[in-house]
């Protein structure tokens, strides 16, 4: 199954692929192979892998990097100080592994050498950084169509805010002129049960320009 890892790199990410790359140098192994190992656990490729220890983690971990260097050098010397021990098979064993080191690449050294990396390494890789890329804009993208959405959404709330302030304004003023109006109606009620009490005729009432009744006196020619 391919690898499809298309996420940011967290951090225990980047631990765990220091954690890989520094016990690979001390054993004497390849980063390649610290990376190859890292990408089956975190499902992406070692082309991934070495971009994001060469770009982002290992200046993070420069001394431990001398450190792991130090105890693969200490573990060969004690590796070949025990074989020393054994005069019984000096004859059988292979020349000293000092003659051997001087032979070796280091482990930190071939990664950066061009005889590890093939063609389709390289390609690998580019097309695995590409696909980083691609991975980064699209997220780019959704986030900027989120931040539009965000501010659509503010401006439909800002003007539900405006047409709620307006309506509470009609309210008030409807809610007056019903008081108003029942002011009205009430005097209009006393005024009238006034004159029954008086004449007993059928009171007469005008409004005037303030909205006020006023009752006409029984008989008047005005």
């Amino acid at each position: 199954m391919a690898k499809v890892r298309q996420d940011a790199w967290s951090h225990e990410d980047d631990l765990l692929l220091a954690e890989t790359v520094l016990r690979h140098i001390r054993e004497g192994s390849t980063q390649l192979n610290a990376f190859e190992e890292v990408g089956d656990e975190l499902n992406r490729t070692s082309a991934a892998c070495g971009f994001r220890w060469n770009a982002e983690v290992r200046n993070k971990y420069i001394h431990a990097i001398e450190l792991a260097k130090r105890q693969r050098k200490e573990k060969k010397r004690a590796q070949a100080n025990q074989l020393k021990r054994q005069p019984t098979k000096r004859s059988t064993l292979p020349p000293p592994l000092e003659t051997e080191t001087s032979l070796v690449i280091e482990p930190e050294e071939e990664i950066e050498t061009t005889t590890t990396m093939t063609l389709d390494a390289v390609i690998h890789y580019l097309q695995s950084m590409q696909k980083d890329y691609y991975d980064s804009h699209q997220s780019r993208r959704q986030v900027e169509g989120l931040e539009v959405k965000n501010n659509e959404l503010k401006e439909e709330i800002d003007a539900l805010e405006r047409e709620l302030s307006v309506t509470k304004k009609k309210l008030s003023t409807v809610e007056e002129d019903y008081k108003t109006f029942i002011q009205i109606m009430d005097r209009a009620r006393k005024m009238t049960v006034l004159d029954d009490q008086g004449s007993g005729g059928t009171p007469t009432f005008k409004m005037d320009k303030n909205g006020n009744l006023e009752q006409f006196a029984h008989g008047s020619s005005n």
